[in-house]
């Protein structure tokens, strides 16, 4: 079974992928706190309290989350789906750049940033693919690996 089930291939419904950062920030802090407030997400981000309350009020306003008084934000079902998926998405990426023996956390934070706005889902799903068969499979990966170029130090 793929991460990305297959209820969930669509065309991506989040605008930007500003929007898409706050999303998956305010799901990975609901997991690990329960909840998530302005200045958590201002912190996970390296952002402003400012820039997140009026990104707050646009994902609001769209349906994204809803702000309790005093108890701070939380996903609709539908940001919560939305928050799910971006989270899966995230780790796929690290896990296909850890199998390419990118190791130095710095270089597979900035790349999998870099790059995980862009992929559409269909593609997504086959690079979830080919991670399952590395996992299941690791012998003829590591004839992959030795027959490229160790990565190059930053």
């Amino acid at each position: 079974m793929h991460i990305l089930a297959e209820k969930e291939k669509r065309v991506r419904e989040v605008s930007t992928p500003n929007q898409e950062d706050y999303l998956e920030a305010i799901w990975r802090l609901t997991q690990e706190k329960g909840y998530a407030r302005v200045s958590d997400i201002a912190d996970r981000l390296h952002i402003s309290q400012a820039s997140v309350s009026k990104m707050i009020r646009k994902l609001k306003a769209d349906g994204w989350l809803d702000v309790e008084r005093y108890r701070g934000l939380a996903l609709t079902p539908k940001g919560m789906a939305e928050g799910r998926q971006l989270l899966a998405r995230h780790q796929i990426l690290e896990r296909f750049l850890l199998h390419l023996a990118i190791h130095e956390g710095s270089i597979i934070d900035h790349d999998v940033e870099g790059i995980e706005h862009y992929f559409s889902v269909e593609t997504l799903d086959r690079l979830t693919a080919l991670v399952a068969f590395i996992d299941q499979n690791p012998l003829w990966w590591d004839k992959f690996l030795q027959k490229i170029p160790p990565a190059s130090k930053p």
